[in-house]
């Protein structure tokens, strides 16, 4: 691992986390067809990361980052994925990943185990959440008593995998859900040698090919209290659980922006732009893009807002997840229909700019994100323009006072 950045050298200003974000994505960006294969991932990527101090970024000052994880610079962190996913979407996945785990770890750790896991996160360890599994052969904790071992070291041992692991084989800190006896779920991180016990052999996609994802097995690998995150079933705790949404459609975001700019330069180089059916999709793209930009960005502040309603917050992520899972289909057909066959033939820069895209707006539960945004807009009783925000000095529909 490489070593953590000195304490003074740490800027926590939003331009110099900007420009390290833009250094790292640009990097990426040259990096990425390159590893656009099977078993491809973005080492370099995530070594730079680090030493830019993203990977710490999320942190508190206290414990060393650039205290992302204050409500109040959360559109900070937005910008970051955006820019991180921008340069490669595969990158920004993990990245994601990461950040998704950090913010775990300072919700529901306990102090001691938030400072350990902290001190990893400076030497450059690569977080992860993983809560997928099959339905049968997922990741549970076995009683050492129960199994008849040795009680001696830690009373836990895990058996099981878990799928579609982001990262896998290096991501050395994953956070993982794992079913106690008593069949709820507990939030730990493993510490996992880089290398190991991954399979990546399912992993054949059309896209984003340098995220890695795979199965782990963790059978055999010992638990104890020190890497428990929280209590039983938090990690479904809401609206974090839903509203945590907003940071992959912040990623999907630079996604659509990469694409939407491939479109742009292509148009210019070839001197079509002119043409008013091009020019007309290009400007349809444009107001794709603005509009994923800004539901991204209303998202990322009203989730990171204590005072937030949580059903409010829930509803409007979700509808952040389609407007984003939108634009980025808009913006797909029209760089397609504009560019054409070339755009489908490498090495033009749509070509494996759109698979990834393509492949990365797949998440899971649209339609259930949709309806339930839905039932939440059929209930509720602010007026139309009031329905995500509370203007200063203007009542709720419940305080305005009855006509004499």
């Amino acid at each position: 691992m490489m070593n953590a950045l000195p304490q003074d050298c740490i800027d926590t200003s939003p331009a110099r986390i900007a420009a390290a974000a833009r250094a790292v994505s640009r990097l990426a960006a040259e990096r990425a067809d390159g590893l656009d294969r099977d078993g491809g991932f973005p080492a370099e990527d995530v070594a730079h990361a680090h030493a830019a101090g993203l990977l710490a970024a999320p942190l508190p000052v206290a414990l060393g980052g650039a205290g992302l994880d204050a409500p109040h610079r959360a559109p900070v962190l937005a910008d970051l994925l955006a820019q991180v996913g921008r340069g490669s979407l595969a990158l920004g996945r993990l990245y994601e990943g990461h950040v998704n785990a950090l913010a775990l770890v300072l919700r529901y750790a306990e102090p001691a185990v938030a400072e350990r896991l902290a001190a990893d996160v400076r030497a450059g360890h690569l977080f992860g959440v993983w809560n997928t599994q099959p339905q049968a052969g997922g990741l549970s904790l076995q009683d050492v008593g129960d199994l008849g071992l040795d009680p001696a070291g830690e009373p836990w041992i895990l058996t099981g995998v878990k799928s579609f692991a982001s990262g896998a084989g290096a991501v050395t800190r994953p956070l993982v859900t794992a079913r106690r006896p008593d069949g709820r779920q507990q939030m730990l991180v493993v510490d996992l040698e880089p290398g190991t016990r991954a399979d990546l052999s399912g992993w054949r996609a059309q896209g984003m090919r340098a995220s890695t994802s795979g199965v782990l097995d963790f059978t055999g690998l010992p638990a104890g209290p020190d890497s428990f995150i929280g209590g039983p079933d938090d990690y479904f705790s809401e609206p974090h659980f839903s509203g945590g949404a907003w940071r992959f459609a912040a990623v999907q975001l630079g996604g659509i922006e990469a694409v939407f700019d491939a479109l742009r330069s292509h148009l210019r180089t070839t001197g079509r732009g002119g043409d008013p059916h091009q020019a007309a999709r290009l400007g349809e793209a444009a107001i794709a893009v603005e509009g994923a930009r800004l539901f991204v960005g209303h998202a990322a502040r009203l989730a990171a807002d204590p005072e937030a309603e949580p059903d409010r917050v829930i509803a409007y992520v979700n509808l952040t997840r389609l407007a984003v899972e939108r634009a980025g289909l808009d913006v797909l057909e029209r760089a397609q229909r504009s560019v054409g066959l070339a755009g489908f033939l490498s090495p033009h820069p749509l070509e494996r700019l759109t698979r990834d895209l393509a492949t990365y707006l797949r998440q899971p539960g649209p339609d259930r994100a949709l309806t339930s945004a839905a039932a939440h807009v059929l209930a509720e009783g602010r007026p139309a323009d009031l329905l995500w925000r509370n203007p200063a000095g203007v009542p709720m529909p419940d305080e305005v006072p009855a006509d004499p």
